[in-house]
């Protein structure tokens, strides 16, 4: 009796467990595998039942299919022009597309209309992999619904002469001993791709992914920045070939897949 009194005096009414028990939730998630979770995170199966998901990507597939369409359209009218400077105009016309198309899906999805942003996302791990997937997926089918609006609008000479304004690097024009192939070569082709997409890569990335950097410029600033960061790659590619055939840098695979996938329908 005098050792329980003692012990009261000293740690009150309430004794002090010398070995306090593990509460249970805490005992489950010490209990749970932490490569499971994070195998888990990264798959993200359960937004293959997320009606957000699904909402998401049809924003993608509206936004991508308008960008294709209105991207394509600019640039033929551009080139149908009797400016001096087609590409000057087109570059303009194409930043200020890409800027509201943005604003306009960047609520819903994040704006990304273009599977090599998408891609960045999901190596950045702000992604899982079934939202990459399904994003991407969409894009790539309203690549080609952009293509064929675009086909259903144009006449067929204008197919032929721009090719419905898709990704070429080549065309077949006609020369003093007949047909001849003009245009860029692959391989430049293929670099002057990879470095303009690392430039528009590192734009997405330090300013539309970067939540803090995002909010200190606002959405409306870093869409107008991302649109023109778009527009001077497109002027830059096509100018500094000076290359008759080349369309300059596609920036985007559903871009490039819609034409080349409508073209060769009748």
């Amino acid at each position: 009796m005098e050792l329980l009194r003692m012990k009261k005096a000293i740690y009150g009414r309430n004794e002090v467990q010398p070995f306090a028990s593990t509460p249970k939730h805490r005992q489950l998630e010490e209990g749970k595998d932490p490569k499971a979770s994070l195998l888990s995170k990264v798959l993200g199966l359960e937004e293959l039942f997320s009606l957000e998901v699904w909402k998401a990507s049809l924003a993608e597939v509206l936004g991508t299919a308008v960008l294709v369409f209105a991207l394509d359209t600019k640039v033929i009218s551009a080139l149908q022009t009797e400016t001096k400077t087609p590409n000057l105009v087109m570059s303009v016309l194409i930043a200020f597309a890409v800027a509201v198309i943005h604003l306009a899906t960047y609520p819903i999805s994040g704006g990304h209309i273009n599977p090599i942003v998408t891609f960045a996302a999901l190596l950045t791990g702000l992604i899982s992999i079934s939202r990459a997937a399904i994003f991407i997926s969409a894009q790539c089918v309203a690549g080609i619904l952009g293509a064929l609006a675009l086909k259903a609008v144009v006449s067929s000479s204008v197919q032929q002469t721009y090719s419905l304004a898709g990704c070429t690097i080549t065309i077949v024009a006609p020369g003093l001993n007949g047909p001849t192939v003009i245009g860029l070569g692959t391989s430049q082709a293929l670099r002057l791709e990879i470095i303009c997409s690392f430039v528009l890569l590192f734009a997405s990335v330090w300013m539309a992914f970067d939540r803090r950097q995002a909010k200190a410029l606002g959405r409306v600033t870093v869409c107008v920045i991302l649109g023109i960061v778009l527009g001077l790659l497109v002027y830059i590619s096509t100018t500094v070939t000076a290359t008759k055939g080349y369309g300059g840098a596609g920036l985007n695979p559903a871009r490039c897949l819609g034409p080349a996938v409508v073209r060769p329908l009748e």
